[in-house]
């Protein structure tokens, strides 16, 4: 099976100084190439790259379209049974892709991902993705390892399992599965875009994992610092977008549902005096409804999907994990009932 990992960059030449050595040391074989997707970098990146790693293939972009504009116009150019969508910001380790591989033949997933750990805390999960990802009934994402803003140690999720969604920090997925969804959706431009793969994947019945045997690295807030007022418009307007084109059931009520939530948070802003935040919310809000009318056509594509299919709902959370977090003190996935997930 020949694979691609694929590494978006955009004015990172640092973080490829830094993570690529580990991709090489760690990727090369006959099976693999690895390339560079420039968003049309203004940095040092692509010459540093043809000086110092001449093998690295690499696709030069005019601009920079975003992460899934980015990811769809590279991967459009590569050929490949399997592609693997790599933050320029990651540390893998050896056996990363062999063992990830093996847990996708073994669970039958059409994506998956390794453990996600913080290359600054390396005892500690990451943000993004940790030990698998899951969503409950509003459309709030937390992940095995990682709740909210609490980060567990990698010692109780070393295990291979199906989840709702898969980082895409170091995201693994079919060549032709990609294909027949068309890739990461251009509209999020970046941030929730994995999610919402993973999301219209299971829509289509496919099944989406994580490998508790492989580990990779994550610096996280390479491109977006945490606290940049973008990045909240950016999750904000997204997470509505992706819970109305996916999400079954009456649309009305659980959109306003979430946007009564998204008010919580805004007020939240408001007392602690972060308006640019609070300006982002409103923003979020302003552009979710103005691409209301797009977004529920995606929505009626998805709605077929799932007919056609029955849909998969595992890693789904049928109870409010705002509500188990903030008012019951669950601050661990390990603290959460099973019972309550698909």
């Amino acid at each position: 099976m020949k694979t691609a990992v694929v590494i978006l960059n955009w004015n990172g030449v640092k973080h490829l100084q830094t993570y690529l050595p580990s991709v090489i040391e760690f990727s090369s074989n006959e099976h693999v190439e690895i390339w560079v997707v420039d968003n049309g970098s203004t940095d040092d990146s692509c010459s540093w790259i043809e000086i110092n790693h001449p093998s690295i293939k690499l696709v030069k972009l005019d601009k920079n379209y975003g992460f899934a504009g980015g990811y769809n116009l590279g991967i459009d150019k590569i050929t490949a049974d399997r592609y693997i969508l790599l933050n320029s910001d990651v540390r893998v380790t050896d056996g990363w892709i062999e063992l990830t591989s093996e847990t996708m033949r073994k669970l039958s997933l059409s994506a998956c991902a390794p453990l996600v750990l913080s290359d600054q805390h390396p005892s500690l999960f990451d943000y993004a993705g940790a030990a698998g990802g899951f969503i409950d009934k509003d459309g709030f994402v937390f992940c095995a390892g990682r709740m909210f803003n609490r980060f567990e140690s990698d010692d109780n999720y070393c295990v291979d399992k199906e989840v709702f969604w898969a980082s895409g920090a170091a995201l693994f997925v079919e060549a032709d599965i990609w294909a027949e969804i068309g890739g990461l959706d251009e509209d999020l431009f970046a941030h929730m875009e994995e999610i919402d793969l993973c999301w219209r994947l299971k829509n289509r019945g496919y099944k989406v994992g994580v490998c508790g045997k492989a580990r990779v690295y994550h610096l996280g807030g390479g491109t977006l610092a945490t606290s940049s007022p973008f990045k909240v418009f950016l999750n904000f307007r997204n997470n509505l977008t992706i819970l109305l084109k996916n999400k079954k059931g009456f649309w009305p009520f659980f959109i306003l549902r979430r946007m009564l939530l998204d008010g919580v948070a805004a007020t939240r802003f408001l007392f602690r005096f972060e308006l640019s935040f609070l300006l982002s919310v409103i923003q979020a809000h302003f552009a979710f409804c103005l691409r209301l009318m797009p977004t529920l056509k995606m929505r009626k594509k998805e709605i077929k999907a799932i007919a056609r299919t029955g849909g998969n709902s595992t890693g789904y959370y049928t109870k409010s994990v705002i509500i188990q977090f903030f008012f019951f003190g669950v601050k661990k996935f390990s603290e959460l009932k099973q019972r309550d997930f698909i």
